[in-house]
């Protein structure tokens, strides 16, 4: 059986964001994942994961305006100086926090900059986090995102990655797996997935269309956990979607699980 972890991000709005993680852990969640913590108190998230023995598996680097709308940090010319400070603010939370895994978001430049010079800047933006990353005993993530949702996001089809994590055999990077992103870019999932799961440290999911709970959209999900499982795959499969009712009321899924 897959080992799942709530976004607290997405999941369990209906309460503040540090009591969802009780909220979690009551609901049969293994741990916790959150996308921003950095309008939190990182010491009272540190105080609700131990109290309710639940661990921090991931949570992003800053991404400046991406967001909002805007670029985003990591894959821009000329944002260096931000994205230097965006590593001391992950510093500062990540020591607290200590979260197993850290993903760094590309962005999307405009069309005023060079691809060449936006890879440049992407490269050297991901030696810097792995240094943050590595000092402290946390994995490196990156994350193709469809560019449905998100137009000119500068990673969004999966060989992008793949190719970016051969191009940097000194940095310990692995690849974050979102279902609803590559179903979304068009991928056959249980197809792809085998041929680069020794590459991928993290997974997530949400149904499509919508981004919602498994049960309203075209993904089956039974077989993709079932694939998963039999893939020998040893991280966590994160629910990172947006529900349509009350969180707890759309856990079917999990619970036929625990019930198992």
């Amino acid at each position: 059986m897959p080992k799942f972890c709530a976004n607290i991000t997405t999941l369990y709005q209906e309460f503040p964001p540090i009591e969802r993680i009780g909220r979690a852990a009551a609901d049969g969640f293994d741990a916790i994942e959150i996308q921003f913590p950095y309008d939190l108190k990182p010491t009272s998230l540190r105080q609700a994961l131990d109290a309710h023995d639940m661990p921090l598996v991931l949570m992003n680097f800053p991404v400046g305006d991406l967001m909002a709308g805007g670029q985003g940090l990591a894959s821009v010319p000329a944002c260096e100086a931000e994205f230097d400070q965006a590593l001391q603010e992950a510093r500062k939370y990540a020591e607290i926090l200590q979260p197993r895994a850290m993903n760094l978001l590309a962005g999307r430049p405009d069309s005023r900059h060079d691809r060449a010079d936006c890879q440049a800047a992407f490269e050297n933006s991901l030696g810097k986090a792995y240094e943050l990353t590595r000092e402290l005993g946390i994995r490196l993530l990156t994350e193709p995102v469809n560019s449905i949702d998100l137009p000119g996001f500068f990673l969004d089809r999966l060989q992008q990655a793949i190719d970016l994590i051969a191009a940097l055999p000194d940095i310990e990077l692995g690849l974050q797996y979102d279902l609803y992103h590559m179903r979304m870019m068009g991928a056959d999932i249980e197809s792809e997935l085998p041929a680069i799961i020794d590459r991928v440290w993290h997974i997530q999911f949400s149904d499509l269309p919508g981004r919602t709970e498994p049960g309203l959209g075209s993904i089956d999900f039974e077989s993709i956990f079932a694939l998963i499982d039999a893939l020998g795959y040893h991280g966590y499969v994160g629910a990172e979607y947006f529900p349509t009712l009350p969180t707890t009321e759309t856990l079917h899924w999990l619970t036929a699980y625990l019930s198992s």
